[in-house]
């Protein structure tokens, strides 16, 4: 089960609001509420005065309602519309991007869409071959991945011997150096250009390259992971549907033990 972190402040903003709204109307139509006053919950006779406490109950429940509504509020605005905090969870897009790095995504590079919801309100731009991307996992939407956009619509892609291809044409790749993956190995550190953006991969020499080739359809994209030999992407289980796009990541702000990727524009 997948904690919806944007689902829980919806209903905080709805519950407070409804709260403070409740408390405008019956105010102001039905009562007026008075202070209370010390006498309303000292003892009467042998009980405690129940009137008293409930106002007091009301009055404690409306105010924090009031406290909260306008905190959740601009955390809910600011995460939806903004960016949105995210932590990596694997190492499928190394080199770029390690376990633990905690990064920004931009939530209108893509259009503007509603909470929860996701219905899009506003079209702006689109995916551009290069980007680092999140997106709901199309198996299971409550998921959200982070890959690199390799594919546009109506693209041609073909990936042979670990070379990749799209539209006919190969991918030039560079070779930098060697990079040691934790539990795994030695992998060969690569440098390649896709729409204009260099980026750095990584292929393990011992894995077997999966071969084969797919055209993007209209409204979908395809993804890889960096770690071309480590990353459950587009080759395993399909194209991303432009519904399921959460933005664009652009900045790593925190990474506990390694302060200096700190800063890092992504």
């Amino acid at each position: 089960m997948n904690f919806d972190f944007e689902l829980l402040l919806s209903v905080l903003v709805l519950a407070s609001g409804f709260v403070w709204l409740l408390d405008i109307v019956l105010s102001k139509f039905i009562f007026k509420k008075s202070s209370l006053n010390d006498n309303d919950l000292k003892p009467s006779g042998s009980s405690i005065n129940e009137r008293g406490l409930i106002i007091k109950a009301y009055d404690n429940i409306v105010e924090f309602g009031k406290f909260l509504f306008p905190v959740v509020f601009v955390v809910l605005v600011l995460r939806s519309f903004v960016a949105e905090p995210f932590k990596i969870p694997s190492g499928s897009m190394l080199p770029t991007l390690t376990i633990g790095d905690y990064i920004l995504v931009n939530k209108f590079s893509y259009g503007v869409r509603l909470p929860v919801l996701h219905t899009k309100i506003i079209e702006l731009n689109e995916p551009k071959r290069g980007e680092i991307f999140v997106f709901r996992y199309p198996k299971e939407p409550s998921l959200n991945y982070i890959k690199r956009v390799i594919g546009l619509p109506g693209d041609k892609i073909e990936y042979y011997d670990k070379i990749l291809y799209i539209n006919g044409k190969s991918i030039p790749q560079t070779y930098q150096d060697s990079y040691r993956v934790d539990d795994i190995g030695i992998a060969q550190r690569l440098t390649e250009q896709l729409g204009g953006i260099e980026h750095d991969m990584l292929h393990m020499q011992h894995n077997p390259a999966r071969n084969n080739k797919w055209v993007v359809p209209e409204g979908h994209y395809f993804a890889m992971g960096d770690n071309r030999d480590n990353s459950n992407d587009s080759r395993f289980w399909g194209f991303v549907p432009e519904e399921n796009l959460v933005g664009k990541a652009f900045f790593i702000f925190f990474h506990w033990g390694e302060l200096q990727r700190i800063g890092s524009i992504i």
